[in-house]
């Protein structure tokens, strides 16, 4: 049997711990009507806490790095490989790091290593600890990239430290779905009458990886990469540690304030995912964001006068109806249809810089040359020892998160009322209900969300967000006592480096302990 990436001790009689799953909701967390069925397994709101005032605490201050552990080496090549195209700027330089952890899977409780990845860039004196969406790029890549758009004084203060979560990039890459079931998952049409093929293909990946990850399936979620976080503070030889979470990798930091109030420093959340507990709920409020962005994407191509015009809406659309009876193929033999088309257009939203790109590739396809869609869904389905694929670690952290499973008719009603309400993203988002169905449901004890006791946490929102909308962000924000809330009323995934408002007030919380007052708006 294979394993890959986790290094297992051998058995020893030990008391089994239970160890809590963060990310939990407050009951009628959502907006709007609820669309989940009456029956949903290990399914409940977390109980109610009265709020702290977020001056309880003071922002700590910066100090200086004492007796790290950690041995850098020189990865210039190897990073500039990983990344690809586009290339950034030659005056950066990068050293990689492996950070032993425990591994701690559910019946293997404090035993078991796990390496996780790490890359630094910049030259601050001070470690801040970069996380990224768990399908987006990995955070040691996304680390990378930031730091050329980043103000001059936070680099300066600041040395970044990107993390490869558990399960992704080079931190032991989960990697236990066969390729052709990869395809299935994401090729199947989101138009469909039925999600029984999706909830067949995710069977099969789900029995796969049961077989390949073995006993540490489980061991790959947020909570246990906020674990991982507290061992490389350690090792950083930082008393509080300073981060910044982008989007879903947000979550981590979130669930790291609930694990270790006391060790939280000076945290930026660059949107959150939304935490309640009506899963459909949520997954409607992703198709809304979806669908919003994707009409601010057609507003910004016809400003810039591409060929693509403004009803980007109807362009997708004719688009996928012609490859639902057309499907293209590519030289290499791979089908392109609605489904990879649709996952492709929805990675180049969440990619604001890439609008253009996305564009052209868009107009491409539907003149018959659907190959530059590819380039925007090949990291989620291609694997490789550079760039394994994402989708693995994605299924994975997802479902080890959520304690939610449905029934293949209630999974079929809520694609249903999807697909009515948002034509064109309903149904693709609620594929992601199917994805987890077959997954062990996790039994440990949840935790109350928030982090009473720590300091003040800045969240910033985007109003039009594909991946983590305004008021997801918002609601996660509420639950956290000593959150300060700012808000950008523009369109994209993420503010930072985007938004000057936005940009500015993470520089001064991160680098000047200005917190900014909590409601600021930023304009579009």
């Amino acid at each position: 049997m294979r394993r890959r990436g986790f290094t297992c001790l051998p058995r020893r009689p030990q008391l089994l711990v239970a160890v809590a799953l963060a990310s939990v909701a407050l009951a009628g967390c959502t907006t709007g009507p609820s669309m989940r069925p009456e029956v949903v397994v290990n399914d409940g709101p977390a109980p109610n806490r009265a709020p702290v005032n977020a001056g309880e605490v003071p922002l700590p201050p910066l100090e200086e790095p004492s007796s790290p552990s950690v041995r850098w080496t020189e990865c210039d090549e190897d990073t500039r490989n990983r990344l690809g195209q586009p290339p950034v700027p030659d005056t950066l330089s990068f050293s990689c790091a492996r950070i032993p952890t425990t591994l701690d899977a559910p019946d293997l409780p404090d035993r078991g290593v796990a390496r996780i990845s790490v890359l630094k860039v910049g030259t601050g004196t001070i470690p801040l600890v970069v996380l990224n969406d768990v399908d987006g790029e990995p955070g040691t890549l996304y680390a990378a990239r930031l730091a050329s758009v980043l103000p001059p004084e936070l680099m300066q203060r600041f040395s970044l430290v990107g993390v490869d979560r558990r399960g992704t990039g080079q931190s032991m890459p989960a990697q236990c779905i066969p390729g052709g079931v990869r395809q299935e998952l994401v090729g199947q049409d989101p138009g469909a009458d039925t999600i029984e093929t999706v909830i067949d293909s995710a069977r099969k990946a789900g029995q796969q990886c049961a077989i390949e990850l073995d006993s540490t399936q489980n061991a790959i979620d947020s909570w246990r990469a906020a674990g991982d976080l507290e061992e490389l503070r350690q090792q950083l030889g930082v008393a509080k540690l300073s981060a910044l979470g982008h989007g879903e990798g947000s979550k981590v930091l979130s669930e790291y304030a609930v694990r270790f109030p006391g060790q939280v420093g000076r945290f930026a959340l660059d949107g959150v995912p939304d935490p309640g507990a009506d899963t459909a709920a949520v997954l409607d409020t992703v198709a809304a964001g979806l669908q919003s962005t994707m009409d601010a994407f057609g507003v910004d191509c016809a400003s810039r006068g591409c060929a693509l015009g403004a009803d980007a809406r109807g362009s997708v659309t004719a688009l996928t109806d012609t490859l639902r009876s057309a499907p293209q193929v590519t030289e290499d033999g791979d089908e392109i249809g609605p489904g990879i088309a649709l996952y492709a257009v929805a990675a180049g939203l969440a990619q604001r810089s890439r609008w253009p790109e996305l564009a052209d590739a868009i107009t491409a396809a539907r003149a018959g040359d659907a190959t530059k869609l590819l380039v925007f869904v090949d990291p989620l389905v291609q694997d490789t020892r550079l760039r394994p694929s994402r989708l693995d670690g994605l299924i994975a952290t997802k479902c080890n998160d959520s304690a939610t499973r449905l029934p293949a008719d209630q999974i079929a009603q809520v694609a249903q009322t999807l697909q009515q309400k948002y034509p064109v993203f309903g149904g693709l988002v609620a594929q992601q209900l199917a994805w987890c169905s077959p997954w062990p449901v996790r039994t440990e004890a949840l935790p109350a969300a928030g982090a009473p006791g720590a300091p003040p946490i800045l969240v910033a929102s985007t109003e039009t967000d594909p991946v983590t909308p305004g008021a997801g962000t918002a609601r996660a924000a509420d639950q956290m006592p000593s959150a300060v809330k700012i808000s950008w009323q523009g369109a994209g995934h993420g503010a930072l480096g985007v938004s000057p408002c936005v940009t500015d007030a993470m520089r001064g919380f991160l680098v000047d302990g200005k917190v900014p007052n909590d409601g600021t708006l930023c304009p579009a």
